[in-house]
């Protein structure tokens, strides 16, 4: 559901070096296949590259590659670690992930699956090789595990998803809950969320994104819940600077209901 900190996670990344060993797919000039699933567990997207080898689509697989593109011009041109490939690669998969789960961005911002991006090694990288991959991940870095996706991820959140799908929480606040999907129980579900700048606006403060965040939000859960009255409880989680410069622009809102 929070796929700006797993992207600022994979940015962070982009200066771990590749484990040493026999060659992999990620020290080949050969770009990915779109398509191709993969048994991917939390450890991996931590990682700058992925050398896990796909599996049969109708099997159980924890990712599945919806994007592969390449650096061009300039972007060729840097370090394998510098940051504007990141940068690059954030408006590309973003995009391209909310297209492939067919959802809007706010729905897509609420929803279990998250995305993350591979590189490939800096051998690879020494050798020519520009390509990257953009993965839908059946979680995110803050999960324990991964659940299996369907055979193919494409379309997810059209229509009315299934609340497997869509991100709720338990605990007595949205700040101390464990995230959870909705179809599990819980105290919280995630309802909407706040656009709170344009993508080249720089960031407005931790205070004026709070309180925007918490205004809206308190609005927001109180005509989802059809409360006449402001008795009634709400969260909301908002970025700080960091997922700000990793490209996030959206807060989200919480209502406090099981339903």
């Amino acid at each position: 559901m929070r796929p700006a900190a797993v992207i600022l996670g994979a940015l962070l990344a982009l200066g771990t070096s590749a484990c040493g060993g026999a060659a992999g797919p990620s020290d080949s000039a050969t770009p990915p296949e779109v398509g191709a699933c993969r048994a991917l567990v939390p450890m991996d997207i931590t990682k700058p590259t992925n050398d896990a080898e796909s599996v049969d689509c109708g099997k159980n697989h924890t990712a599945e590659t919806f994007l592969v593109s390449a650096f061009t011009g300039s972007l060729s041109e840097k370090d394998v670690d510098d940051p504007a490939l990141g940068s690059y690669v954030f408006e590309r998969c973003q995009q391209g992930f909310q297209e492939f789960l067919g959802g809007d961005e706010s729905l897509v911002k609420r929803s279990t699956l998250t995305w993350a991006w591979f590189r490939p090694s800096e051998e690879g990288w020494k050798d020519g090789a520009r390509w990257f991959r953009c993965d839908v991940i059946g979680g995110g870095e803050q999960s324990k595990a991964f659940v299996s996706l369907p055979k193919t991820a494409r379309g997810l959140l059209l229509g009315r998803p299934d609340d497997k799908w869509l991100t709720c929480a338990e605990g007595p606040t949205v700040a101390g809950s464990v995230k959870v999907p909705c179809s599990e129980p819980h105290d919280w579900r995630a309802i909407s969320t706040i656009v709170l700048g344009k993508a080249d606006d720089e960031y407005p403060g931790d205070r004026v994104v709070e309180v925007k965040t918490r205004e809206f939000c308190s609005d927001q859960v109180a005509a989802y819940l059809n409360y006449p009255v402001e008795d009634y409880d709400f969260g909301y989680t908002w970025f700080h600077e960091g997922e700000w410069n990793a490209g996030n622009r959206r807060s989200v809102c919480w209502a406090k209901t099981d339903q």
